[in-house]
């Protein structure tokens, strides 16, 4: 299937008083057209900001973004302007993310306004009402403001924001995560069925792996910055590789009463992500740890059929963990 977005070796690294800040670390993925890869790991690994340099919204340190066959690493003026619309992005918090002043209709038509999308206030106005029915808002709510309004009903405003445009790729960034369970699930198959009918690709960013095995074609796996881990989405639950992956599996709560979980607690301290040593930064918290792992940084090796870890001793780790 064609690729809509390859990122190529991308780093984002931040100034700071103590040093270099490694945000994003020589990542590599690629998101085929109508598919969903989803971003995992711990607060503070980068997923965020993975996903906002991919945008644009950063500008990126080095690497490439290539959206649609071209490359929109560093575009600027009217260039940036026109891929926007193309790539859109839905926000973690629905509340911070709408201006205050602004009623639904207003939020939801900005972008129409900025890029001159239709000809005339009526136009807007039928868009916008499109929109609202097509994100399950009510007509009646058109004039209402965010505060009014429950977080469930801020995220779609949120989503038929992103959607004004048409684009073709959406970085969806921990969208359900300040929402009531009942409510994330309401959002999820919102999404979900957006992405049928229209054709979506989605950047899914969370760190809740029930999430993202529901909604995601494939998975890539985080750690301080860098990429650990990446197959498809069954895969990565089937035969789980990286140590680090493992763990985050093993802390997944479970219904089943009957079942005997085991788990996995990191220990260690975190490595910091300012000016980082050579090494996996993984290894003061991996109990497989060896010298080599502590000097030497692992590359990401094809240890399965596209299945990709960055680990020195992967293959003698589950060799150890499957006696």
């Amino acid at each position: 299937m064609e690729k809509l977005v390859e990122v190529k070796n991308l780093k984002k690294y931040f100034k700071t008083p103590k040093g270099i800040l490694h945000a994003v670390d020589d990542v590599s993925l690629d998101i085929e057209k109508g598919k969903t890869l989803g971003v995992v790991g711990e607060s503070g690994c980068g997923k965020s900001t993975l996903g906002r340099t991919i945008l644009g919204l950063l500008k990126a340190t080095s690497g490439e973004v290539i959206f649609d066959g071209k490359n929109v690493t560093n575009l600027e003026g009217e260039d940036y302007i026109r891929s926007r619309q193309n790539m859109q992005i839905i926000f973690q918090d629905p509340f911070s993310s709408l201006n205050p002043r602004m009623t639904v209709r207003e939020a939801i038509e900005e972008g129409l306004i900025v890029h001159g999308i239709c000809k005339n206030w009526e136009e807007r106005a039928s868009r916008v009402r499109d929109l609202m029915d097509t994100v399950g808002l009510a007509k009646r709510l058109e004039n209402s403001y965010p505060h009014e309004l429950d977080g469930g009903r801020r995220q779609r405003i949120g989503i038929a924001r992103a959607l004004a445009l048409d684009p073709k790729f959406i970085v969806c960034d921990e969208p359900v995560s300040a929402l009531d369970v009942s409510i994330q699930a309401q959002i999820l198959n919102l999404m979900q069925d957006l992405q049928e009918e229209k054709g979506l690709t989605y950047l899914f960013i969370t760190h809740n792996l029930s999430v993202v095995r529901h909604i995601s074609d494939n998975i890539m796996v985080m750690y301080l910055g860098e990429r650990i881990e990446m197959c498809e989405s069954e895969e990565l639950f089937l035969h789980t590789l990286h140590p680090y992956t493992k763990a985050l599996l093993a802390a997944i709560p479970s219904t089943d009463i009957d079942r005997k979980q085991e788990r996995q607690l990191i220990q260690g301290e975190i490595t910091s992500p300012i000016d980082p040593k050579p090494g996996c930064r993984f290894a003061p918290r991996c109990p497989y740890a060896a010298e080599r792992c502590r000097c030497e940084t692992p590359e990401a090796r094809e240890i399965l059929p596209k299945h990709y870890v960055a680990c020195h001793y992967v293959e003698e780790i589950n060799q150890l963990t499957a006696r």
